[in-house]
């Protein structure tokens, strides 16, 4: 790898960061390399992950986030990561438009990602990407994973304040309401938030995080998980969301579990990409192994139950 390239990068060039991140996204060997020179300089940059049913508007109420932060001074990079085109495995979106008129800002970067089938709505790549931009010394990153829902659960393996962004009057957000999406953020959003049943909304919610014990209650040193209400494309409600953004930076700095919670993070993000590259490894050598053919056929004849399988495929290859 290129002493320059690196050097460049940590020096915040923004041509070099967009490189960074292409070579890593394209499963470079140079990238990873990259990745490893610049790791010890992470570690600086507050990450804020956003998830949600699709059609919330994470992207407008990032958008006037970006602009609120930079009004403040901070540098921000943006990574969004969208549905894999099924033509170029490249982002179906591309970046996003409403963020268009932070494009020409030096002191913001921003960048769509391919999930590229990711479960939880992340890539391997955008775990890495994330990186990149703290080491290129972005002070907040934002990262918004595609929409899909109960599945988008591993937004909490890299970020240190999760949002869940909903709107009211959408199936959807009902369905985000269940316990596996509840128990992950730290910070809810209601956007869109002149809608009529606004209110009604915030009141299931409230009763939702009771019944799960995740509003605070009178514990000691407990976050009670705030319910901010925005109109993201007119700017409303958010100065009291960069408030509650701010609030929960400081409780868990306060609180020592900043710390602890990226030492969990990083635990998950090295499990996920050594099972990543050891699913992509067992790929490679059986696609033209003869004996697996055979035993996929005893599977697909029902003589052999998958489960079996799995567990002959792997006898044989220890």
């Amino acid at each position: 790898m290129s002493n320059s390239l690196t050097q460049r990068l940590l020096d915040g060039d923004r041509r070099a960061l967009a490189r960074a991140i292409t070579l890593v996204e394209d499963d470079r060997p140079e990238g990873w390399e990259l990745v490893r020179e610049v790791y010890p300089h992470t570690g600086h940059a507050a990450v804020y992950g956003f998830t949600g049913p699709p059609g919330v508007g994470k992207s407008t109420l990032i958008g006037a986030l970006t602009k609120a932060r930079r009004e403040a001074g901070r540098t921000v990079g943006v990574l969004s990561v969208d549905p894999s085109s099924p033509f170029t495995h490249g982002a179906l979106l591309g970046d996003r438009i409403r963020l268009t008129e932070h494009f020409l800002d030096p002191g913001v970067f921003i960048r769509s990602m391919a999930n590229r089938g990711a479960l939880g709505g992340l890539s391997e790549a955008a775990l890495q990407a994330a990186l990149l931009l703290d080491a290129a010394g972005r002070q907040d990153v934002f990262v918004e994973t595609v929409g899909v829902g109960q599945a988008e659960i591993d937004i909490i393996d890299h970020a240190d304040t999760i949002v869940l962004v909903l709107m009211p009057g959408s199936g959807d957000s009902i369905q985000a309401l269940k316990a596996g999406v509840m128990e992950i953020p730290d910070v809810i959003v209601i956007n869109k938030a002149d809608h009529p049943l606004t209110d009604t909304m915030v009141r299931e919610i409230r009763g939702v995080l009771s019944l799960a014990n995740l509003d605070g209650g009178a514990e000691r040193g407990r976050w009670r998980v705030p319910i901010v209400k925005t109109e993201a494309a007119h700017d409303k409600g958010i100065a009291e969301l960069v408030e509650q953004l701010d609030a929960h930076r400081a409780h868990i700095l306060e609180q020592g579990t900043l710390q602890e919670r990226r030492g969990r993070n990083l635990r998950n993000e090295v499990l996920a990409i050594a099972t990543s590259r050891l699913r992509r490894q067992l790929e490679d050598e059986l696609r033209e192994d003869p004996e697996f053919k055979c035993l996929l056929e005893e599977v697909v004849q029902r003589r052999l139950d998958p489960a079996s399988a799995a567990t002959e495929l792997l006898s044989r290859r220890s």
